[in-house]
């Protein structure tokens, strides 16, 4: 048997032959094959590895793309929960506002403050009575007819300027300079307007408004609206002078209720700081009737102050 096997190399030198064992032989094989295996397992192993580097890679980018969609959301989620806290900080504010002035219009009106009560509650509480307030300054003469410059003559017993004789004097004699502007201190019918001598008023005007009030301007310079008209408070209806029995230029206002004259002077300071002061101080006239019946009627478009502005110096 064979046991071996040679090997011939051929170089410069010429040809040269070893003889190798049969189990080298073998040992060569095998190595090979070892090898050979080693180098595949290798190869796979390698191609492998390569694979799940670039799934990590894979996963590792949509990852930081997933952080980066998460970090933008959250970045929006803060800008809208700031934005959202100053809307309520603003909110917060205009609430602390309304509920200030709340207390402030519960004041004016005589409403008392109940911590309890519902802010929303107390707001219609104090609309129906700022509507009551709207609605009674609408129709019964309130507010200075001209720019208030104080008052000459009183109402009440006096003695007359130019007849040198005690008289009861129906009105209040309101300092003015000639030609100053006159005003309507309510909604009305104009039921004078002209020259009265019987009077001694000189030019008047009377206005006749509603529940029984009539408004009497006398010594007038210029009038300058017609009689069967239809004023609302606020309107322009004349200028102050002298005219009629008069010793100077200024405005003869008179307010009467079913023809009695009342003091025009708490009319004329009637506002809504003082809203109830007048029921006590006119007792002539059934303010709680007049309340009851004005109660229901809703003025759409009330004047808030009148032109001449004029509110009372206390």
């Amino acid at each position: 048997m064979n046991n071996h096997f040679t090997v011939t190399i051929n170089d410069d030198n010429g040809v040269k032959q070893f003889n190798l064992h049969q189990f080298v032989k073998h040992v060569i094989f095998y190595a090979v094959i070892f090898l050979g295996f080693i180098a595949l397992s290798a190869v796979g192993t390698i191609l492998y590895l390569n694979s799940e580097v670039d799934e990590i890679e894979k996963k590792h980018l949509e990852m930081e793309i997933a952080y980066s969609n998460l970090k933008l959301k959250n970045s929006k989620l803060n800008q809208n929960m700031q934005e959202t806290q100053r809307v309520l900080d603003i909110k917060r504010r205009e609430l602390v506002e309304v509920s200030d002035s709340l207390d402030e219009i519960e004041i004016m009106i005589g409403l008392s403050h109940v911590e309890e009560i519902p802010l929303k509650e107390r707001v219609n509480i104090a609309k129906l009575n700022s509507q009551d307030m709207a609605a009674m300054f609408q129709f019964v003469p309130s507010g200075s007819p001209i720019e208030y410059k104080g008052i000459t003559s009183k109402f009440g017993y006096r003695i007359h300027p130019t007849l040198n004789r005690r008289e009861f004097h129906r009105g209040t004699d309101m300092r003015a300079k000639m030609k100053t502007p006159v005003y309507a201190t309510a909604d009305g019918i104009v039921e004078w307007a002209g020259m009265h001598k019987s009077s001694g008023y000189g030019k008047l005007i009377i206005l006749q408004h509603n529940y029984g009030f009539r408004s009497y301007f006398g010594h007038l310079n210029k009038i300058v609206i017609k009689s069967g008209k239809f004023v609302k408070k606020g309107d322009l209806i004349a200028y102050t002078g002298n005219s009629g029995m008069s010793s100077g230029p200024h405005l003869h206002y008179e307010i009467r209720f079913i023809s009695r004259a009342v003091n025009p002077y708490w009319f004329i300071q009637w506002n809504v700081k003082n809203y109830k002061e007048i029921f006590e101080k006119e007792k002539k006239i059934p303010w709680q009737s007049l309340i009851t019946a004005t109660a229901q009627i809703k003025v759409p478009n009330p004047t808030q102050t009148l032109p001449s502005s004029l509110q009372v110096q206390q």
